[in-house]
């Protein structure tokens, strides 16, 4: 399991939420959906269907406060550090490692706090039975991604970010001819009113 995040820096994360609510807002809540999925992934520690499978914070970016190696140590999980030019790149280069390591890698990313240990067990549970797991997001993306063996060409030359990154992911994936499971379609904190979405999910359930 891989939790994919950039280092909590002021004004280099959540930028989009930060045009509207301000850099250290964003900074505040990139940390607590950063926390919250963390502890997410870290439950399946000793869970019996993840058996001896391990969690790895990995991260974009300097932890010069060590913020994200704390993080990492209060919940047991192993730090370490993105690699490529681009999202996809970087995406595709933590994938492939754990597949040379004789792994099957569930990717998520930091910012779903729809996510929830179901999901990464079911995400799992796909993975063995087909080649590809995603969950979609509902902006067209997607929040999480597995695979059982490496394919380069799902993560080269898309506009992350953008609203067709699922739908182009499915076109290269019936191209390669690759088996994939997706699970439930979920929603990410991106915009204004995604954030406004979750402080609204917490407020119900405080």
């Amino acid at each position: 399991m891989i939790v994919f995040a950039r280092a909590p820096l002021r004004g280099r994360v959540k930028t989009r939420l930060a045009a509207a609510i301000g850099d250290e807002a964003a900074l505040e809540a990139h940390r607590a959906l950063l926390r919250a999925t963390a502890g997410v992934a870290a439950s399946l520690l000793g869970h019996p269907e993840f058996g001896a499978g391990s969690v790895e914070l990995c991260i974009d970016g300097e932890d010069a406060d060590g913020e994200c190696a704390a993080l990492a140590r209060s919940l047991g999980l192993r730090l370490g550090r993105q690699q490529g030019e681009d999202l996809g790149a970087r995406m595709h280069s933590a994938l492939a490692r754990a597949l040379q390591d004789g792994r099957l890698p569930v990717l998520l990313g930091s910012d779903c706090p729809a996510l929830q240990a179901a999901d990464l067990l079911e995400a799992l549970a796909a993975l063995r039975r087909n080649d590809a797991v995603f969950a979609p997001a509902e902006d067209g993306g997607y929040v999480l991604v597995g695979l059982a063996r490496e394919c380069p060409a799902l993560f080269q030359g898309l506009a992350w970010g953008g609203a067709e990154v699922m739908e182009q992911t499915r076109a290269r994936l019936r191209a390669a001819g690759i088996r994939w499971t997706e699970l439930r379609t979920l929603w990410d904190v991106d915009r204004h009113e995604d954030w406004l979405r979750w402080r609204g999910a917490c407020d119900a359930q405080a």
